[in-house]
């Protein structure tokens, strides 16, 4: 595992992990098209449905643009089933329970809710182009408008 959180410019370092539908996820998912992975807390929360619900409304257009989209939290595989089905979401959940992606990523940071300090999931989303290089980051996304932002740096990415 690397110390250092991946840099733009850089490859996905190699990593296997489950998703929904029984599909296996490996930094190779990630080649040949842009693929937009983003990291949310938790299932089935307010924050996180809107911004699954904002990326299943946008996903005709990133599917446009060869676009793949991935979810990512440490919640469980079956946790996520429920979560992709009450909603509908056409893209897949991966379940990170060991934190392997977030901390490829660096997304693990200390959160405080309540006055209760924890280590979590910090939102954010990444675009990696079709090389599987990391060009574009976004850190502790505001769910508004940002799947609006993502694709307009899918488009730019392509131009």
């Amino acid at each position: 595992m690397t110390t250092t959180s991946l840099q733009l410019g850089q490859k996905i370092p190699a990593f296997s992990l489950e998703a929904t539908n029984g599909q296996t996820i490996t930094e190779n998912d990630l080649t040949g098209h842009y693929t937009v992975i983003y990291f949310y807390p938790k299932d089935d929360t307010p924050g996180c449905t809107t911004e699954g619900q904002d990326f299943t409304q946008a996903y005709p257009d990133f599917k446009s643009e060869n676009t793949m989209i991935f979810g990512v939290s440490k919640d469980s595989l079956k946790k996520h089933e429920n979560f992709k089905s009450k909603f509908d979401f056409p893209f897949e959940l991966i379940s990170d329970p060991d934190e392997t992606l977030c901390n490829i990523f660096d997304v693990i940071k200390l959160k405080k809710n309540y006055g209760r300090e924890y280590m979590g999931i910090e939102r954010s989303t990444f675009l990696i182009n079709p090389d599987g290089e990391l060009i574009q980051e976004w850190r502790k996304v505001k769910v508004p408008d940002h799947v609006k932002e993502v694709f307009e740096a899918v488009r730019h990415a392509k131009n």
